[in-house]
């Protein structure tokens, strides 16, 4: 049982844009949760959960089974069921109002006292699915066989069971559990909350991470580099922070995998994502093999538009010189991607909408709210939250596009119910990268203007980039890590040598990696909290590329198909899912049919030139 960490909207949250020409931001209503952090409702589905998870060890533990010859074990499966809905509800709550503002010391509190308390309950059901997989096979196949109850969850059944090799004896489960609070959970939060408190000094303006990050795409290049320059130096004055956490990370997870029996550093988490290890190495070794055909490629044409021979690192993601930029107001960006769904399924707009009318959504910047974006999908019962860190950039607009993606995807997955919902993240990436270039695609269409054309084919070719060649180089750089801190622990200095390595590998000779970006490693949070999480979105965004041309090449039922992919949650197989459209991940020409897209759209950037 697992419980996803993502915080309530309250009056101490309310920010006005500090951007006028942006309108007015949403803040999130997480009252459809509890109706805040001292509510008697939530004090009391507390106590419920602890009280409910006592009596179900004592009801089911030892007896599994004998309710499997006996059919009653689809009870026992339900209970479980409502009590993953429960506290799940909880802690998706405290998460939430923990990520408006990791710095307010009431919420930080708040936050790890509901962690505790889940922990303590969540102890009373370690044994079940520990139980499970000691009841045999034929027994447990005979039981789904005569009861159709049984066999609805017949996904979540066989995916508990691939878990059975890595699983240790039940008190040394109990004991991995209760020390995660002190352990990998503690130094996840130790990462939050100092990245929320980091300033920079950007030409005597004190700024947080976001704002600062977000001038490294300023049309000024002297406000990028000065950008730049503020996040090496305050970086630089962490890094033994930084060096600490991710040392001991990394052992805690070597930990983990050598008492499971996980061989390779990222098995575990191949494993999570029901994808074999084969497929993903097919993919990272498609995208290293092109990166001379893409980041190398289009990166040295952006150096000549820039009139150089190579681009300091700053300009990387700097928008192209003589391009009338703007600001685009929240309405318009609420719009945009409203049209873009609404033109490829009216259903998908619909759903969309409700995260705007009935504000799903947390967009403003704030001192202390997590940065980046996410959607949270909270439980079935209720619905997802979107947070975005909305600074009126064309890529802001792309990342509302992306996380309402994934709201979609997890509104239309939440009738499968709290255990067969969540989606495996190879997958979960696809609906928000389909969300993306849906969204692409209209702006594409719609803008006669040669220059905006290639602006916006440069910016999402740089999106592409980011999400493909930028993350398999963070899967590279963290495999290094992983398998070196086997060895002893790793200096800042060797951190920041292999963080050069696979940067200057991915990025080509037309990027000048200059002093400082050594240190960006740091600030990358799917390091911390999810490790080997980032292939996941070159796996979505070459699985869309693919599914996208499918839907150019013949429209006529492929809307039908791909809301059945979403719906199914996590009861299929990437194989299942993807057999509709005539795709096969296994097939190694799968991930060259995805990189072509990227391809297409550098050639056509490249014959602009002609």
């Amino acid at each position: 049982m697992s419980f996803t960490s993502a915080i309530p909207k309250s009056s101490a949250l309310a920010s006005q844009p500090a951007d006028a020409a942006l309108g007015p931001l949403p803040e999130w209503n997480l009252a459809d949760l509890y109706p805040g952090m001292e509510s008697p409702v939530l004090v009391a589905d507390l106590a419920k959960g602890q009280a409910d998870s006592v009596a179900f060890e004592t009801a089911y533990k030892g007896k599994l089974e004998g309710l499997a010859r006996d059919g009653g074990l689809v009870a026992a499966i339900r209970a479980y069921e409502a009590l993953d809905e429960l506290l799940g509800r909880i802690i998706s709550y405290a998460g939430l109002v923990y990520s408006g503002d990791t710095t307010d010391p009431v919420g930080a509190k708040f936050y790890g006292d509901v962690q505790q308390k889940i922990t303590d309950a969540s102890t009373h059901l370690l044994f079940f699915t520990l139980e499970l997989n000691r009841v045999d096979d034929a027994v447990l196949e005979a039981a789904m066989q005569a009861d159709p109850a049984l066999a609805h969850y017949r996904p979540w059944i066989e995916d508990v069971r691939k878990e059975k090799p890595y699983q240790l004896e039940d008190r040394v489960e109990q004991l991995f559990h209760e020390k995660s609070v002190t352990g990998r959970g503690a130094w996840n939060r130790l990462f939050d909350e100092t990245m929320a408190s980091l300033r920079f000094d950007v030409n005597g303006e004190e700024l947080t991470l976001e704002p600062t990050l977000n001038l490294m795409q300023d049309p000024d290049e002297a406000k990028r580099k000065a950008a730049s320059e503020a996040l090496a130096v305050t970086f630089g004055k962490n890094i033994r922070l930084f060096t600490l956490v991710t040392n001991t990370l990394a052992k805690d997870k070597e930990i983990s995998d050598r008492w499971r029996g996980f061989e390779d550093v990222a098995a575990s988490r191949h494993l999570a994502n029901r994808v074999e290890p084969e497929v993903v190495d097919a993919l990272v070794a498609a995208v290293r093999d092109a990166y001379p055909r893409l980041s190398h490629r289009y990166y040295k044409l952006k150096a000549k538009w820039f009139g150089k021979d190579a681009l300091d690192h700053w300009d990387r993601n700097a928008p192209l010189p003589k391009v009338p930029s703007r600001t685009i107001p929240w309405t318009e960006a609420r719009d945009t991607v409203l049209s873009a769904y609404g033109a490829f399924a009216p259903e998908m707009a619909s759903i969309a909408r409700d995260f705007f009318d009935k504000n799903w959504i947390d967009a403003p910047v704030r001192p202390g709210k997590s940065p980046g974006a996410f959607a949270h999908p909270t439980v079935p019962s209720a619905h997802p939250y979107v947070l975005l860190n909305y600074q009126g950039k064309t890529r802001d607009v792309m990342t509302l596009a992306h996380e309402l993606g994934h709201g979609v995807h997890q509104v239309l997955a939440g009738p499968q119910g709290a255990l067969m919902a969540p989606t495996p993240l190879t997958l979960a990436e696809t609906a928000s990268v389909f969300g993306e270039m849906l969204t692409f695609r209209a702006l594409l269409d719609s803008q006669t203007d040669p220059i905006q054309r290639k602006a916006m084919l440069a910016s999402k070719v740089e999106d592409m980039i980011n999400t493909v060649v930028r993350q398999i180089a963070f899967y590279s750089f963290e495999r290094k890590v992983h398998i070196a801190r086997r060895e002893g622990e790793l200096t800042s200095d060797r951190l920041n040598e292999i963080w050069m390595e696979v940067q200057a590998e991915s990025l080509g000779p037309a990027i000048r990696l200059g002093p400082g970006y050594e240190t960006f490693w740091t600030y990358i949070p799917h390091f911390i909290h999810s490790p080997f999480y980032v292939y996941a979105y070159a796996f979505g965004d070459c699985l869309v590329n693919s599914l996208y041309a499918v839907y150019r090449q013949s429209e006529s039922g492929f809307q039908e198909k791909y809301f059945a992919l979403l719906k199914a949650g996590g009861t299929k197989h990437h194989s299942e899912l993807l057999a509709p459209f005539g795709l096969d991940a296994t097939d190694p020409s799968f991930w060259q049919k995805g990189l072509s897209v990227l391809e297409g759209f550098i050639s056509e950037l490249e014959a602009m030139e002609a």
